[in-house]
C-alpha cells in the first residue's frame, strides 16, 4: 500500500477531523469469539438509533483498523447518516489478511472471515445494528477479504466494494494454515497471471458454501491499470468471477464515471467495474460512491 503525497495530505486533514466527530473509534475489548485474534474496533455515532447499517471497513497490509479509520471517510459519513462502521484489525505481524487458508474460505469454516462475520454479530446484539443492511469494503488485502466475505458469507452481506483486489480464491495456497503469523502469498495471482473462465470463478465461490441457493452480494470493483502491486489483469478476472455468480453480463461502458480518467463498466443492477487510467496501488476510496451502491446514501 502506497501513499502519494496527495493522498498524505488528505490523511492529515481527515485526521484533524477526527476531533469533530460525535464518537470516537473503540477497540472493543469484549468481543473475543474469534476463531483467529483479529481485533474489533468501531465506531457508532453519538445518538444512532438501531437497527443500524453496517458497514465493514478492511485495511490493506502494513494496515491496522485505526489507520483506515483516519485514512477514510466512512466514520464522518456514520455521523450525517447513521450507520455503524466496524474496523477489523488483521492478527498477523505484517496486517494481511488471511484469504489464503480453506477455512477462510468456506462458510463457517474458520480463519479470519468468520472472526469478522462473528464481529458483525456481535455489532447486532450491543450496539444496535441491522443484520439485514450489512455491507463490505477493504483496500488491498481489505479487497481481498471484502471478496472473499462476500462468497463465503452471502447470506450476511448485501453488497460489497473492493478497491485494488483480486478475484475471490485467487490468493488460495494449498497447505495455508489460519491463524498463522503471515497468511499465504500467490505470486502467479498476484502478478495477474492466474487466467481462469468466468465458469471456473464463479465455480470456485459456489463451492465456499455447498448447498446455498439464495442471492449474492451485490458488488463494485475498482483497480488501477498502472498497479503493479497487485496486477491489472485481476479487474477482468474479478469481473468475470462476478458477472457468472450473480447472472448478470455488460450493459453500458461510461467513460470519466465517476472521475476523469476511470471507466465503469456496468452489468445491469448488481456489478459496475471502475479502471483508474494510469491509477496505480490502491485506487483511492470513494466513499460516496460506496454509500450509494449500499443504498445508506
Amino acid at each position: 500500500m502506497r501513499f502519494s503525497p496527495t493522498t498524505l495530505a488528505v490523511s492529515a486533514t481527515l485526521a484533524s477531523l477526527a476531533s469533530a466527530l460525535s464518537s470516537s473509534l473503540q477497540q472493543v475489548t469484549a468481543f473475543n469469539d474469534g476463531p483467529t485474534k483479529a481485533g474489533m474496533y468501531v465506531y457508532v455515532p453519538s445518538g444512532v438509533s438501531g437497527p443500524a447499517p453496517i458497514i465493514v471497513a478492511i485495511h490493506y497490509c502494513t494496515g491496522t483498523a485505526n489507520a483506515y479509520f483516519s485514512n477514510t471517510q466512512y466514520a464522518n459519513l456514520a455521523d450525517t447518516h447513521g450507520f455503524i462502521v466496524i474496523y477489523p484489525n488483521a492478527p498477523s505481524s505484517g496486517g494481511c489478511w488471511d484469504v489464503a487458508s480453506t477455512a477462510s474460505l468456506t462458510h463457517n469454516g474458520g480463519g479470519d472471515s468468520l472472526t469478522i462475520v462473528n464481529m458483525v454479530k456481535y455489532a447486532v446484539a450491543n450496539f444496535g445494528g441491522d443484520a439485514d443492511r450489512v455491507y463490505a469494503t477493504g483496500s488491498s488485502s481489505g479487497a481481498m477479504m471484502t471478496n472473499v466475505l462476500a462468497g463465503a458469507y452471502p447470506d450476511v452481506f448485501k453488497a460489497g466494494s473492493s478497491y485494488s483486489g483480486v478475484p475471490d480464491g485467487c490468493f488460495y495456497v494449498a497447505g495455508a494454515q489460519p491463524g498463522q503469523d503471515t497468511p499465504g502469498w500467490n505470486s502467479q495471482c498476484s502478478g495477474g497471471t492466474l487466467i481462469k473462465s468466468a465458469q471456473e470463478w464463479g465455480d470456485q465461490v459456489r463451492s465456499y458454501y455447498p448447498g446455498y441457493t439464495g442471492s449474492y452480494p451485490k458488488m463494485l470493483i475498482w483497480h488501477g491499470t498502472a498497479d503493479t502491486t497487485l496486477a491489472y489483469p485481476n479487474y477482468a478476472e474479478a469481473l468475470k468471477q462476478w458477472s457468472n455468480v450473480l447472472g448478470v453480463s455488460q450493459t453500458a461502458t461510461n467513460q470519466n464515471t465517476p472521475d476523469a480518467g476511470y471507466t465503469q463498466s456496468v452489468y445491469g443492477t448488481t456489478l459496475v467495474g471502475y479502471s483508474g487510467q494510469g491509477v496505480g496501488h490502491t485506487v483511492p476510496v470513494h466513499e460516496a460512491v460506496d454509500l450509494a451502491w449500499f443504498g445508506i446514501a
